[in-house]
């Protein structure tokens, strides 16, 4: 039995607590939809439109592709920054020969920072109490 194509090319993207289920399928044009919501509702701010829009700039993509993505977690800039992964994942899948370009921006990294936790006697992660010499 022949095995079914589908139609679409699923990946995860994550950074910080966000975590990004991306979708891209070859389209007529390009549409984003985030979380039920186009690009333009979701994301106010134009830096993060270009943060999502930059591995296919990168990769220079003359297929248009129709982007989903259901997103979790974080604030925007991580969202953003976990979409990117996941988008830059599911071009490799679709064009193996995209993998260096994107890695060497730095696309495909996991960044693995996260907030450091509170440390028992401290007021925050690396706050001390104010020390009185009486």
């Amino acid at each position: 039995m022949a095995k079914k194509e589908t139609q679409y090319i699923p990946a995860i993207g994550r950074r910080k607590r966000a975590t990004a289920q991306v979708r891209i399928t070859p389209d007529t044009k390009m549409t984003y939809v985030i979380n039920d919501k186009s690009i333009d509702d979701y994301f106010s701010v134009e830096t993060f439109k270009n943060v999502i829009r930059a591995p296919f700039a990168l990769a220079e993509t003359k297929d248009e592709f129709n982007v989903s993505v259901i997103v979790t977690g974080g604030g925007m800039s991580a969202q953003a920054d976990a979409i990117r992964h996941g988008i830059s994942r599911c071009l490799i899948k679709y064009n193996e020969d995209l993998r260096g370009d994107l890695k060497s921006a730095g696309y495909l990294k996991r960044d693995p920072r996260r907030k450091e936790r509170k440390k028992p006697g401290l007021l925050k992660a690396r706050k001390r109490p104010a020390w009185s010499k009486r």
